[in-house]
């Protein structure tokens, strides 16, 4: 693991960052990153030992 990092958005709650509204791994510099991002903060996880690329991809019109 590169880094780890919760902000919350309310001082008082510690770590609790709520519900969950997003949930999402993309490319960064040292892997990947994965945040996950509640109504009251934010969790990221950034990963060496795991790559995250962006393909490109086409959709078919066919049902």
């Amino acid at each position: 693991m590169s880094s780890f990092i919760v902000e919350s958005a309310a001082g008082d709650r510690g770590t609790d960052i709520g519900t969950v509204i997003l949930d999402e791994i993309l490319p960064h510099r040292d892997g990947c990153s994965h945040e996950i991002a509640g109504w009251d903060g934010t969790l990221t996880v950034v990963c060496r030992d795991l790559q995250a690329i962006w393909m490109e991809t086409s959709c078919s019109n066919e049902a």
